[in-house]
């Protein structure tokens, strides 16, 4: 499993990078739902989200699973390429899989990279 360090974790599989306000689903989500052939983005740029809002919805050959705001804030951009690639959730779900990005808002109540891992390895079980 993949967690990057500088990275937030929400216990429903998202992912905040604070640094940078972008927003995505884990490796371990992504690896879950398996291969992604449809993504929408509920939100739109200028948007004021709260934590826990509902702003994309994945479908995948298994699944298909809804995508909560792990951090509160004003969207400030959203990934629109995503609908036409979604399967960049599965490639690149750090990188160019990021959904939405939020400024000026705060997270919610996330754990580090660690206690992801650790979170995650329990549900396994």
């Amino acid at each position: 499993m993949n967690a990057p360090e500088n990275l937030k974790y929400a216990k429903s599989d998202e992912w905040f990078d604070p640094a940078t306000g972008a927003v995505g689903i884990s490796d371990y989500a992504q690896n879950q739902l398996s291969d992604i052939v449809f993504v929408e983005i509920l939100v739109e740029e200028g948007e004021e989200l709260t934590v826990g809002k509902p702003i994309a919805s994945v479908e995948s050959v298994k699944a298909s699973s809804e995508i909560y705001a792990p951090a509160s804030g004003r969207v400030s951009a959203v990934n629109k390429g995503l609908s036409e690639k979604p399967e960049t959730l599965n490639s690149d779900p750090y990188g160019e899989g990021w959904m939405i990005k939020l400024e000026g808002g705060a997270a919610g109540d996330l754990m580090d990279a660690g206690g992801y891992e650790t979170y995650c390895e329990g549900r396994a079980h």
